[in-house]
């Protein structure tokens, strides 16, 4: 994954929901289908895809699609 523009084709093919560049910064309660098991799903595949361990702690804190991306993806 190398760009927000991967994230959101992950999502949508990996979660299956609809959301474009523009959702990334939505609080989690406004991405439309969002709900916590979502989270769960996205943190194993994020997790798949880049090799890395994200923390959960640091999941827990994040706001938006794009502060995941963010964590799992540090510039």
């Amino acid at each position: 994954m190398n760009s927000a523009e991967d994230f959101v084709v992950l999502i949508r093919d990996e979660i299956g929901l609809p959301v474009t560049r523009a959702d990334l910064e939505l609080g989690f309660d406004q991405v439309p289908g969002w709900d916590s098991l979502h989270m769960l799903r996205l943190v194993t595949v994020l997790e798949r895809e880049t090799g890395r361990t994200i923390s959960f702690p640091d999941v827990l804190q994040a706001q938006s699609l794009g502060s995941l991306y963010r964590l799992a993806v540090p510039a």
